[in-house]
């Protein structure tokens, strides 16, 4: 196991050029410091620093590494050092939010207004989601994503629950199905748009239906809410998408009940624990609970 401690002990030598120096800025003895940069060149297989009249010259693998030494010990000094109070009005920074469709159209417009009231500096980048893989979390391309909880989410993603919802059918206005008593029959029997992001013709809805002995009739099938409430506003086919979470997208049109039980479920907010405890990420997932639970309650 290499010695961490003399990454610190180079940056000071090539900082200072000087033995004694270094010596003095890590209160060290001359002698210490040596053995020290014996250790060095050891390590490195380079040596380092070299004498050039009655002072010390770095040598091109010291020049190299240089810069690189410099950043992983403030990287190292960084983790280290207490988080600092956090300035809401003087942050600047940009996060980005993977969410599927309907999301941002419902809770966007809030979820902006409240950021830029309390950090106008800050940047929200919402992003699509095609998946629920949480690779984009884990490798830190997204900083949070919001969604439903799966099998596929890695064991160590963090998770807060945002607001419960429940699947609902969207009609156009003067669509069949928009007046009368609609059954699970009557539903089933309707020209469906299917919505379908990882390719599967079947999900809780059909699932319901198959124990009472019906099937849904899909004429088309589309990756996202968004396409499926269009297509449902323009033509005789049922859309049934998250209440909630697609409000914004399906207004205008009528939306009604599923005539059978469906298990509700929970929107999420979540991110990968290397976050948790930094301040500003800390901020927005309490400026997501708050707005959300609100605008869906």
């Amino acid at each position: 196991m290499p010695d961490l401690n003399l990454l610190v002990t180079l940056d000071v030598l090539l900082t200072e050029g000087s033995v004694v120096r270094a010596a003095q800025r890590l209160q060290l003895s001359a002698s210490a410091m040596s053995r020290a940069l014996a250790r060095l060149r050891e390590a490195t297989g380079d040596p380092l620093l070299v004498r050039a009249g009655r002072g010390l010259v770095p040598t091109p693998r010291a020049l190299e590494l240089r810069d690189h030494v410099r950043r992983v010990v403030g990287d190292a000094e960084a983790v280290l050092r207490p988080a600092l109070k956090l300035d809401l009005p003087s942050l600047e920074r940009s996060f980005r939010i993977r969410s599927s469709e309907g999301f941002v159209e419902t809770f966007g417009p809030r979820l902006i207004t409240q950021v830029a009231a309390e950090a106008p500096g800050v940047r929200l980048w919402f992003v699509p989601k095609p998946d629920k893989d949480s690779t984009a979390l884990r490798e830190g391309s997204v900083d949070l994503e919001t969604g439903v909880t799966s099998r596929s989410m890695g064991p160590e993603i963090h998770t807060l629950g945002l607001f419960q919802d429940r699947f609902i059918a969207v009609v156009r206005k003067g669509h069949p199905l928009a007046k009368g008593r609609v059954t699970a029959a009557r539903y089933a029997a309707a020209a469906h748009v299917l919505v379908s992001r990882r390719g599967l013709e079947t999900g809780p809805v059909d699932e319901a239906l198959a124990q009472r002995g019906l099937v849904r009739r899909g004429m088309a099938t589309v990756g996202g809410f968004a396409s499926a409430i269009a297509l449902a506003g323009a033509s005789d086919l049922v859309a049934t998408v998250p209440e909630r979470h697609t409000r914004r997208l399906w207004k205008g049109l009528h939306g009604f009940p599923l005539p059978f039980e469906v298990p509700g479920f929970t929107v999420s907010l979540f991110w990968h624990p290397r976050m948790d405890a930094d301040p500003a990420h800390r901020w927005l997932r309490g400026v997501f609970a708050q707005v959300c639970r609100a605008a869906a309650s």
